[in-house]
C-alpha cells in the first residue's frame, strides 16, 4: 500500500503493518447492479496488473537493476496480479470454472 494510504489508517504509524489490521468490509461498489460491479473489479484487477506488468519489464526490457529478493517479489506480486485480472474477466464474461 502507498504510504498516504497507511497515513489515514488510525493506529498505523510506520511501523509494522499487516492487511489484518484493516477492517474487512467487503468489495466496495458504487452500485448495486452486480454488472457495473463486474466491470469496475475487472478495470481495477486491469490496471493493477499493467501497473505490475510494467515493472517487470523495466526490469527485464529496460535493465533496471534489482536486488535478488526484489526480483522475486517483483515476480510473484505480477503473477497474483495477473490471476485477479484472470478471475474478474473471467466474472466479467459468465465464465466460471
Amino acid at each position: 500500500m502507498r504510504a498516504w494510504v497507511l497515513a489515514c489508517i488510525p493506529g498505523v504509524r510506520g511501523g509494522a503493518f499487516s492487511m489484518a489490521d484493516l477492517p474487512y468490509t467487503g468489495r466496495v461498489t458504487t452500485t448495486d447492479d452486480p454488472r457495473e460491479a463486474s466491470r469496475a473489479e475487472y478495470r481495477a484487477a486491469y490496471e493493477d496488473w499493467q501497473e505490475q506488468l510494467a515493472k517487470v519489464h523495466a526490469f527485464f526490457l529496460d535493465g533496471e537493476r534489482l536486488h535478488p529478493t526484489a526480483i522475486k517479489g517483483l515476480l510473484n506480486r505480477e503473477s497474483r496480479a495477473k490471476q485477479r485480472y484472470d478471475e474478474a474477466r473471467r466474472r466479467l464474461l459468465g465464465i466460471e470454472e
